[in-house]
């Protein structure tokens, strides 16, 4: 266990935030610039259309208006999103980042199957493949870290996780910061993804 904790630690060490807007958002304003959003996240950020995309009520305003960030910037390539993001202003996404925070969050189960497995990558990692425990940044229940900026993932969407562990492993998707997520990703087999997804999507 305290080898554990002690890899935990150092991986966490070198993490830096993603960046952020200097604007305050108005969760008010937001919920009237959110329509558009709601097409494919739920009018309250409750995907329930695919499970290919985001549920983000309860995400760090801070995480999601730097991630609307890099959409418009062309860091994050996504179809949908990035003519989206480019009509947003700074403000704009900092409203849209404070509406859809405040929401209450829902989500499925995981899969009875996969917890076992999913479980144990999320809470204890692998230190003999140097894997930290997901809740270094993420926390026991998945709730992430505003300050910090690492985003909440429980009552995720199994394949958007799924889809996101498999970009981050293969480069596609490239993290800000640091290369944490992507070395991490790499060294998750493709069962220990499904499961690791699975368990996030009945996390509470």
């Amino acid at each position: 266990m305290m080898k554990t904790w002690i890899a935990a630690i150092s991986l966490v060490s070198v993490l830096g935030p993603a960046p952020a807007l200097a604007v305050t958002g108005d969760a008010a304003a937001g919920a009237q610039k959110a329509a558009v959003c709601g097409a494919c996240h739920g009018v309250n950020g409750n995907n329930i259309i695919n499970p290919e995309w985001p549920n983000l009520a309860g995400q760090h305003a801070s995480y999601l208006a730097a991630q609307l960030a890099l959409f418009k910037q062309g860091i994050r390539n996504n179809v949908i999103m990035a003519p989206n993001a480019m009509l947003l202003s700074e403000q704009d996404m900092a409203d849209l980042a404070a509406y859809f925070s405040q929401q209450p969050l829902q989500g499925l189960e995981a899969d009875p199957s996969l917890v076992a497995a999913g479980e144990k990558l999320y809470r204890n990692g692998d230190v003999a493949r140097g894997l930290p425990a997901c809740t270094a940044c993420h926390g026991p229940e998945g709730k992430g870290n505003g300050p910090a900026q690492y985003p909440a993932v429980r009552a995720q969407h199994s394949l958007y996780a799924y889809n996101q562990l498999k970009a981050f492993a293969s480069g596609e998707r490239k993290p800000v910061a640091n290369d944490m997520m992507q070395v991490v990703a790499a060294k998750l087999s493709d069962a220990e993804m499904r499961a690791l997804a699975s368990y996030l999507q009945g996390l509470r």
